[in-house]
C-alpha cells in the first residue's frame, strides 16, 4: 500500500546544482550565499533587514534578547504552539505567560492579552499557527498602547499575507517589531533546517548579526578577505547560531519557487474544503477575510466524542499519515515545575484544539485524487468514540 505522508519538501535538481556550486566554491559556512539569501528574503517580504540563523528557535531567542527580555521578565504567548516558542522564553530566564487561543481558529485571542499584562511583561510573542496569520492589527494595537514589543513567531508562515492598512502585505514585513521564520522540512520553504529574522530596526539587526557568530567583532568573511592581519575580539557572550552557505543556496532556489508553491497549496486546501460533506460534522479551518494563508497545514476538528488516536490509526491503516492537533506546552513535563510558566486565562480552546483536531496530508506533489482519498477515508472511517471517563 502506498503511503500518503503528511508533508513532503519540494526539492529537485535546482537545489542539487545550487549545493554543488557552493561545494566547488570552497566556501561552505556562512558567507556570500547567506548574504544573498538574506537580501532576497528581505526583498520578498518587504523588510528592511533580514538575518539568517540556524533555525527558528534560535531566531526567537535572539529576538527576545534584542527587545531586552532577561531573567525574571514575563512574555505573553500561547501554550498552543510547538514547545520551541515557550523554550526560547525560558532560554532568557524569563517566564512564559500563557493565554488561550480563539474559538474559531488556532491563534492567540487578542481579547485575553490585556488582562495578562503585568509590570513584568517585556514582550508578546504571537504565533501564526499552521501558516494562518493571527489578528496582528489588534495585537499590535494593544502592545503599542502599553509600549510592549511584539515578536511574530512566523515559523510556519513564509508566503502568508495579511491585509494591512489597505493593501496585502507579506508576513515578515514585519508588522510587529521582529518576525521569526523556520526553514525546517515540514515548512513551506526548507533549507534542511534554518531560520530568519526580519525587522525594520537596524539596531536589532546589528545585534542579531553580532550574537549569531559568537559576538565576534569582525566576521570571518571580512577577516579572510583582508590583506592585513586582523585580530578579532569578543566583547560579549554570543552564540553559534549561523546558517551555512550550503543551506542558503538551497533557500535561494526555494524562494524562487515560493509563489507557485503557495498557489498550489491554496488549490489543495480549497479542494479539501469542497471534498468534505457538511453532514459529516468535520470542522474545517477558517481563513479570515483579512488573511491569506500559505496552508502550511490543513487541520480539521473531529466531531464531539470521536477518539482522536483511534481515527488517526484507522487512517494510517489505510496508508494515510496524519498528526494530532498542535501541542500545549503547559501540559508537558518540562513545564511541570513551579515558576516554569504562568497560565493567565482558561485554556479550554487550546485543550480542545490539541485533543480534537488532526492535521491532514498537504504537500505540493499531492494529486487531486489523493486529496479525495484522504477526505473520503476520514468521512468513512469507523466512528471511534472516546473511552468513557469515570
Amino acid at each position: 500500500m502506498s503511503q500518503i505522508p503528511v508533508a513532503k519538501p519540494v526539492l529537485d535538481e535546482r537545489e542539487v546544482e545550487a549545493v554543488r556550486r557552493v561545494i566547488l566554491s570552497g566556501w561552505v559556512t556562512q558567507g556570500p550565499e547567506v548574504a544573498a539569501f538574506e537580501e532576497e528574503f528581505a526583498d520578498f517580504v518587504g523588510a528592511a533587514h533580514a538575518c539568517a540563523v540556524s533555525n527558528c528557535t534560535t531566531a526567537l531567542h535572539l529576538a527576545l534578547m534584542a527587545v531586552g527580555v532577561t531573567a525574571g521578565d514575563e512574555v505573553i504567548t500561547v501554550s498552543h504552539s510547538f514547545i520551541a516558542t515557550a523554550n526560547a522564553i525560558r532560554y532568557c530566564g524569563a517566564v512564559p505567560v500563557f493565554v488561550d487561543i480563539e474559538r474559531e481558529g488556532f491563534n492567540i485571542d487578542p481579547d485575553l492579552i490585556e488582562s495578562a499584562i503585568t509590570p513584568r511583561t517585556k514582550a508578546i510573542i504571537c504565533v501564526h499557527q499552521l501558516g494562518m496569520p493571527c489578528d496582528l492589527r489588534r495585537v499590535v494595537e494593544i502592545a503599542s498602547r502599553r509600549s510592549i514589543p511584539v515578536i511574530e513567531d512566523a515559523a510556519c508562515a513564509t508566503g502568508s499575507e495579511i491585509f494591512w492598512k489597505g493593501r496585502w502585505e507579506k508576513i515578515g514585513k514585519p508588522h510587529g517589531d521582529i518576525a521569526c521564520f523556520s526553514f525546517h522540512p515540514r515548512k513551506v520553504v526548507t533549507t534542511g533546517d534554518g531560520g530568519m529574522l526580519t525587522t525594520a530596526n537596524p539596531e536589532y539587526d546589528r545585534k542579531f548579526r553580532l550574537w549569531r557568530q559568537h559576538s565576534m567583532s569582525v566576521n570571518d568573511t571580512v577577516r579572510h578577505g583582508s590583506r592585513q592581519v586582523i585580530y578579532e575580539s569578543y566583547p560579549e557572550v554570543g552564540y553559534n547560531y549561523r546558517m551555512t552557505d550550503l543551506q542558503a543556496a538551497v533557500g535561494r532556489e526555494q524562494l524562487k519557487r515560493l509563489p507557485e508553491i503557495v498557489a498550489r497549496r491554496r488549490e489543495l486546501a480549497e479542494m479539501y474544503r469542497r471534498s468534505f460533506d457538511a453532514a459529516s460534522g468535520i470542522g474545517l479551518p477558517i481563513e479570515p477575510s483579512w488573511a491569506r494563508s500559505n496552508w502550511q497545514s490543513f487541520c480539521v476538528e473531529l466531531p464531539n466524542g470521536w477518539d482522536q488516536r483511534a481515527i488517526m490509526q484507522a487512517l494510517l491503516d489505510r496508508g494515510i499519515s496524519t498528526r494530532r492537533g498542535i501541542m500545549n506546552s503547559h501540559l508537558e513535563q518540562a513545564y511541570a515545575g513551579t515558576g516554569s510558566h504562568r497560565v493567565a486565562t482558561g485554556m479550554q480552546n487550546s485543550l480542545r484544539a490539541q485533543d480534537r483536531t488532526i492535521i491532514l496530508p498537504l504537500f505540493v506533489q499531492m494529486t487531486d485524487v489523493e486529496v479525495s482519498q484522504v477526505a473520503s477515508a476520514l468521512q468513512s472511517a469507523p466512528v471511534y468514540l472516546e473511552p468513557a471517563t469515570v
